[in-house]
This record gives C-alpha cells, structure tokens and sequence, in this order.
C-alpha cells in the first residue's frame, strides 16, 4: 500500500477577510506585506458604504495574516 503525501496547506497572504461591524457582511481585501507587519487603513464597505478601520497583522511563514475591522 503506498503511502500518501501529507499537502502542506497553502497560506494565502495576499487576500484577507474580515466581517463588516455594521452590516455583517463578510469583506475580502487585497493584502500587500510590504507595507509593514501591522496595518491600519480606513475603507468603506462596498455593501453598506459605512466607514471601517482595518487592521492588518503579518507573522511568520506558514501563518495566516489577521485581518478584523472597527466601525469609525
């Protein structure tokens, strides 16, 4: 019997998520490391046009970035 191969699970770093504070809404953003290991930014929700501060975390290889939002 051949054994399988263990797939390492792919860590997608250049897309994020986050649930809008105000509508609830589940929002994907671009996401560019080169800005620094902690973001913030402002955007409005593209479904209920309300203001948003994003944050942004980075860490090591091999990890997700953390991406959550605050109404304004």
């Amino acid at each position: 019997m051949a054994k399988k191969k263990k797939r390492k699970r792919r860590v997608d770093r250049d897309e994020g998520s986050y649930a809008c504070p105000s509508c609830g809404e589940s929002i994907v953003v671009p996401l560019d490391p080169t800005q620094g290991d902690e973001q913030s930014y402002v955007e409005d929700c593209p479904v209920c046009c309300n203001p948003n501060v994003i944050h942004v975390e980075f860490f090591g290889p091999g990890e997700s970035p953390r991406v959550w939002a605050e109404a304004e």
